[in-house]
């Protein structure tokens, strides 16, 4: 862990992207090494979202935005698809990385048996690395390769610990949601009795390690709690967090939101460029952003910026670097009372809402946008599904200054889209809505929005 330091915070009040990093990059974009070797993690996650070796292609089109120096080199899993990186390069006149596939099992196996493709596919490349995360794989190939990571594998990994920065937000005497915390299966269900002995009736057991809703169950209060079954790996990283569900209802709370500030660290600074309101599904799964939110009044939004500071500061203690998200919950209890603002999560790497986030201040700065899931009924050809946007005049262009634009096509096996990340750009989050709403009317396959 790095020491303690003075960080100055660069807000830019015209919301446009940070100059980010001067620096060419290798960047493996693999969705399951969120997990840092806890497999029953990474194949939940494959179990519930699906073409889950396709959501890397999110880091086409904002890579060397975020990477400047030119040369970059991105590794998926699989091939994306040809058409939406022509419509980037073209329609969008986006500058884009040279791509080369690894699969995940290769990817696992890179620091032993990964010589013979360092050779043959990255021979001009970076002396960078970097990933959705810094682990143990990743840390040891850059090592043998004599490459650099970004972060150290040790920021990476307590960067994205709940119960490290937990702590941290206590001792900084931070509004914490009624939190317990729980060294085993036995001790949660100890700790989800007394969370409904204090009239909770939710609460959620957060594993320390966990993304995209795998390592968080929520807990009916109301069901035997004798019954409940905490998995194992839960406990993969230590002990877990069983804390009080925060709903109307509860403790006169009336209404509650979910702002997250987008923060970019590099050595010298925090940058935050821009706060989103999250979309989430009942079980609290991330589904979609948008910006700006429509309740963050100036006294509610200093004091998110505030605290996403002392999360940020706490980050860069830990070594890491690079992009990165301050999840909130804002508990409202009416007009006579200031909404209560607590710290929910940080998350240390590219996360859903950096690609839209990124593309939104790159071609609209001073707008708004909306980024949601499609899942289609029946799989369609990106080409087609591109062509349907454009001759409904959906489909964003650099020069129009409004539109649907396609981040990534999650594909089927035989290469037809059957979801895809959709981000809605407008000079207002209401015409975002509508975007969407034409978008969903003019694509007849698009049933229903999804996870993330």
């Amino acid at each position: 862990m790095r020491g303690t330091q003075t960080l100055p915070l660069a807000e830019d009040t015209e919301n446009k992207i940070p100059e980010f990093w001067d620096r060419s990059v290798v960047f493996f974009a693999n969705l399951l090494a969120l997990f840092f070797g806890n497999e029953k993690q990474a194949k939940e996650l494959a179990d519930e979202v699906g073409e889950v070796d396709t959501y890397g292609g999110r880091v086409i089109p904002i890579l060397n935005l975020i990477y400047r120096g030119g040369n970059n080199v991105l590794v998926l899993e699989r091939t994306p698809d040809y058409s939406l990186c022509r419509y980037f390069e073209n329609a969008l006149g986006l500058d884009l990385p040279k791509v080369e596939i690894l699969h995940h099992a290769d990817f696992v196996d890179l620091p032993r048996n990964g010589e013979r493709w360092t050779r043959e596919r990255l021979r001009n490349s970076s002396q960078w690395v970097d990933g959705y995360v810094t682990d143990k794989t990743l840390a040891a190939w850059a090592s043998k390769s004599g490459k650099r990571t970004v972060s150290t594998h040790e920021g990476s990994h307590c960067g994205n610990n709940k119960r490290l920065l937990h702590e941290r937000l206590m001792q900084e005497n931070l509004p914490i949601p009624r939190t317990i915390i729980a060294s085993d299966s036995s001790e949660a269900c100890e700790g989800l009795l007394s969370l409904q002995s204090e009239g909770f009736r939710w609460s959620a057991v957060r594993s320390a390690l966990g993304a995209s809703g795998i390592g968080m169950i929520k807990v009916d209060l109301a069901s035997p709690i004798g019954t409940q079954e905490i998995p194992d790996h839960f406990f993969h990283e230590g002990p877990c967090l069983v804390q009080g569900w925060l709903e109307p209802g509860y403790d006169g709370i009336t209404r509650v939101e979910s702002p997250s500030v987008q923060l970019f660290l590099d050595e010298e600074a925090i940058h935050m460029f821009d706060i989103t309101e999250q979309i989430l599904s009942e079980e609290s799964v991330h589904e979609g952003n948008m910006s700006p939110p429509r309740y963050l009044t100036p006294t509610l939004r200093a004091e998110v910026i505030r605290q996403a500071y002392v999360a940020g500061t706490w980050l860069h203690e830990q070594g890491y670097r690079g992009t990165a998200s301050a999840d909130f919950i804002v508990t409202d209890s009416g007009a006579d009372k200031e909404p209560t603002v607590y710290v929910c999560e940080v998350n240390a790497r590219i996360t859903g809402a950096t690609y839209p986030s990124v593309l939104a201040r790159h071609f609209l700065p001073k707008g708004a946008w909306l980024m949601r899931n499609l899942r289609l009924e029946t799989p369609i050809e990106g080409e087609k599904l591109l062509s349907m946007l454009e001759t409904a005049n959906l489909l964003f262009l650099k020069s129009s200054g409004k539109g649907v634009l396609p981040i990534n096509f999650n594909l089927e096996k035989d290469g037809l889209v059957s979801k895809g990340q959709f981000l809605c750009l407008a000079n207002s989050v209401d015409h975002c809505i509508e975007l969407l709403d034409m978008a969903r009317e003019r694509l007849p396959t698009a049933s229903r929005t999804d996870r993330d």
